[in-house]
């Protein structure tokens, strides 16, 4: 697991997607700007998981968001998946 923010935090959100699809690592991010990239833009994304847990503690968001891992491990790759506090949309992409 690679944190951007403690290790380059000014990194463009290209180099960052870059990043994880040459590691073949799904990206776990609250920033929307991923998905313009991956459906205006067309870019390719080894996986990425939108957190939108607003109101809640670090903690439990951490808990929600490990929680929604191990439950849909195996779908999260070549997916973009939006965690909310309401449900849980997985979207496969296959490019």
């Amino acid at each position: 697991m690679l944190a951007i923010v403690e290790m380059q935090p000014s990194l463009a959100d290209e180099a960052v997607l870059g990043m994880a699809n040459e590691q073949g690592m799904v990206l776990l991010t609250g920033d929307k700007d991923f998905g313009e990239l991956v459906f205006r833009d067309h870019r390719y994304a080894f996986g990425i998981v939108l957190i939108r847990l607003s109101g809640l503690t670090a903690v439990a968001k951490a808990e929600v968001v490990a929680s929604v891992v191990k439950e849909h491990a195996s779908e999260l790759a070549h997916a973009f998946t939006a965690i909310s506090s309401k449900n849980v949309r997985i979207r496969p992409r296959l490019l």
